[in-house]
């Protein structure tokens, strides 16, 4: 058992000098986070500087309610009088656990959000500079997902701070994480038990924020060292359910069931409640507060349904703003400074901040695309088996290079960089036909022929190249390189891009124009280098001989097969949707599937013959952002060959488990010798996706009760390129099964999203 009261008369020593520690860990508390550095010089210490610690829950301010009295969910809730603490003063961070306890306790998304807006609707107005830190808070990031601050610790480490911090033992953590299945509520009911000397202050968002930021640039010998003496500070000054959610946020993993798109939908529901840029002005004349200030939807004009169609409105600008400048620190500014109504064009595209991307779904074949773009002229262009390569060139003359997910790949390909440099960029002009182009585009100022690029944003995909026999190597080959810190000197493997959309061009955002504009700017700006840098090979054409004939020269050229893209009506560039303006028609489409699915194995199962000694079959799942699970979809084995099977093996049995997450959906009939942390995801194929009652996939959503499952799965390849939260979602699956053709001749296919915010 933990230490209780009766047995600290044997340990007065013990705890004195624990006291005298956790005394130095407050102290440092206070005065280190002052000295943090960060990520692009993110000015922590100057832009949030860290008060001292906040008062105690028992002394009130103002008209505000106490901590003990704070609950987001009231409706209705007044941002000023039901907040924990008073204007101008930092948010507790007790407030913000308990937002997330709330959250995490509620199964209604509606509500979800409601509760979220709450918190940002007190902090917009008491503590508008804690508004962008506890968004990011709220998705679990200390910042743009392209900056790479990421913080995802192991458990043993935390394991080990908790250890030393509560005096309770290794073992008996680890037993009641086995109990529990969550370190998180494993702090929490440690630090209930805990008895302490005196009682410790409070903390501030603000501090758990900037020491994180520190906690994650931590390098070197001693960094680890470092790390688990920081979390102490933190861990000690921890009450009620902060350390549980402090835990989490330290491994990566919040698992409250709330997607980014919910904290967007919060958002955008706080600032069309409350007018955070009014509310400023009217304090800084030192007015007061009025109540149609506070929340606009207690008397809307036009009644409620104009209200909430007015709060649809704004929820949309502000998800447009996110999907062309995923930085929320710009988004806050702009909504404090001048309200959401002209948010998403303040927060336009700019090179140096990634764009999530456009993606297409999957089709059947030929058919089926003649018959979506039956009135639409549209190009096919080969579908490179690479890696997605955002390029953007600054005004700064910076080349930088992002993934799909948005990270900065830089570092993995000064290839491209310096081929960008030395070659293209000095041959990238503007023609006289470019000028004439973005003229027609609106841009008011006459461009001049011969003008040089100063700044772009590309779309392409970076293929291994073999230089001798001047052709496309598979994807295996690419995914061989070093992913960070790569010498030019050292690459082994050579890649090609091959560009095949123009986004942003000498200062004029181009992803409302339509394909058509956007391809020929490309073609008549840049030039090609040979093996180098070159353009998508694409037809136009609707004839269905003619695109049979050139799928098959994709697939000759070592290409996955075909994107098929509508040109002229409905072809702008829809930022962070998958849309079916877009089409994918790959060689291995599958009858009644359309597409490889991306999974995450989560769990393995003993071999037996020959196989005996390594797994024989691996547990996969599919991922439900909404809920942050992942919910299983079938068992693999066979066409495993025994080479994969002793390399997957070998991995990941790095990666057991003692027992299931409890964000693993499953069936106890299914259940795997060995769970595995969710870390590796596979590409599968599958022969079709039918209704199960042993998988939890889309579960309640083809069935009431049961799940879906892939009939005759097959491993393809692993998918280094995606984060497990990438995987394919229930969604998809559920997408999937809808359009297979067995299902649709059922007459019982309910009506589909056409294309959403992925």
């Amino acid at each position: 058992m933990f230490m209780s009261a009766r047995s600290q008369g044997s340990h007065t020593t013990q705890i004195s000098d624990k006291s005298s520690s956790i005394k130095k860990s407050e102290e440092s508390l206070s005065s280190e986070t002052s000295s943090q550095k960060s990520v692009s010089d993110l000015k922590v210490s100057n832009e949030f500087p860290l008060p001292s610690l906040c008062k105690s829950e028992n002394e009130s301010i103002g008209t505000h309610a106490s901590i003990d009295n704070f609950d987001p969910s009231k409706d209705p809730f007044d941002p000023l009088q039901d907040a924990c603490w008073g204007l101008s003063e930092p948010v507790p961070y007790i407030a913000f656990a308990k937002t997330l306890d709330c959250i995490e306790k509620t199964s209604s998304r509606l509500k979800m959000i409601g509760v979220l807006s709450n918190l940002f609707r007190c902090v917009g107005i008491n503590s508008p500079k804690d508004l962008a830190m506890c968004i990011n808070m709220s998705i679990n990031r200390l910042g743009p997902s392209y900056e790479g601050l990421e913080l995802g610790i192991g458990e043993s480490l935390l394991i080990k701070a908790l250890s030393l911090t509560t005096g309770a033992s290794i073992d008996r953590i680890k037993s009641e994480l086995n109990r529990l299945g969550d370190l998180g509520a494993v702090a929490e009911a440690v630090r209930s038990r805990q008895q302490t000397m005196f009682k410790p202050k409070s903390l501030t968002l603000r501090q758990v924020f900037g020491r994180l930021k520190e906690i994650a640039l931590l390098t070197g010998n001693a960094a680890q060292t470092k790390k688990v003496k920081l979390i102490q500070t933190l861990l000690v000054a921890c009450r009620e359910c902060e350390a549980k959610y402090l835990i989490r946020c330290l491994q990566g993993k919040l698992r409250i069931g709330l997607a980014e798109q919910s904290v967007l939908a919060a958002l955008g529901q706080a600032v069309a409640m409350t007018s955070f840029h009014s509310i400023q002005a009217v304090l800084a004349d030192g007015q007061p507060l009025s109540v149609d200030l506070l929340d606009t939807s207690r008397k809307p004009i036009g009644g409620p349904d104009a209200w909430k169609r007015h709060c649809d409105e704004v929820i949309g600008r502000v998800k447009q703003a996110y999907a062309q400048c995923p930085n929320y620190e710009k988004i806050v500014e702009s909504l404090l400074e001048d309200g959401p109504d002209n948010v998403h064009k303040r927060c336009c595209i700019s090179p140096g901040i990634p764009l999530r991307p456009m993606l297409a779904h999957p089709t059947h074949g030929v058919t089926e695309v003649l018959k979506r773009f039956d009135q639409a002229d549209f190009t096919c262009e080969f579908k490179y088996d690479g890696e997605r390569a955002q390029i953007h060139l600054l005004a700064d003359s910076t080349v930088r290079v992002y993934s799909r997910n948005q990270e900065n790949n830089t570092s993995k390909y000064p290839d491209i960089v310096n081929s960008l440099v030395a070659n293209v960029l000095k041959g990238a002009k503007l023609t006289a036909e470019a000028c004439k182009l973005l003229d027609s585009i609106g841009e008011s100022t006459p461009l001049i022929e011969g003008t040089p690029v100063t700044t772009f944003i590309l779309d392409s995909e970076a293929v291994a190249w073999d230089r001798v026999a001047e052709q496309i190597l598979p994807f295996q080959v690419l995914s061989t390189r070093k992913r960070k810190d790569v010498q030019e000197g050292d690459v082994k493997v050579c890649v090609c891009v091959y560009a095949f959309d123009l986004l942003y061009l000498n200062g004029i955002p181009l992803t409302e124009q339509p394909l058509r504009q956007r391809r020929e700017l490309l073609r008549l700006v840049f030039p090609t280098i040979p093996g180098q840098f070159m353009f998508a090979n694409s037809l136009d054409s609707s004839d269905t001989e003619e695109i049979i004939k050139f799928m098959d020269e994709s697939i000759k050229g070592n290409c996955e097969g075909l994107m098929v893209k509508t040109l002229d009506h409905d072809a702008t560039y829809e930022i962070a949707k998958r849309s079916r303006n877009w089409l994918k028609l790959k060689k291995d489409y599958l009858e009644g599937v359309g597409d490889t699915l991306d999974l995450v194995v989560i769990g393995g199962f003993h071999g037996s013959g020959k196989r005996t000694g390594r797994y024989g079959g691996f547990l996969l799942a599919c991922y439900n952002p909404d809920d942050e699970e992942y919910q299983t979809i079938c068992k693999i084995g066979t066409g495993l060959k025994d080479e994969d099977l002793a390399k997957h093996s070998d991995f990941l049995k790095n990666y057991i488990i003692p027992s299931a997450k409890t964000y693993y959906q499953y069936t106890k009939s299914l259940e795997p010798d060995h769970w595995f942390e969710p870390i590796q995801v596979w590409e599968i194929k599958a022969a079709d996706i039918s209704i199960s009652p042993a998988h939890k996939a889309a579960a309640g959503m083809a069935d009431p009760e049961k799940g879906l499952s892939l009939r005759f799965p097959r491993f393809l390849r692993v998918r280094d390129d995606k984060r497990p939260e990438e995987a394919t979602t229930s969604a998809q699956v559920y997408d999937m099964y809808c359009n297979q053709e067995q299902v649709k001749n059922s007459d019982k296919q309910e009506e589909i999203n056409e294309e959403d915010f992925y």
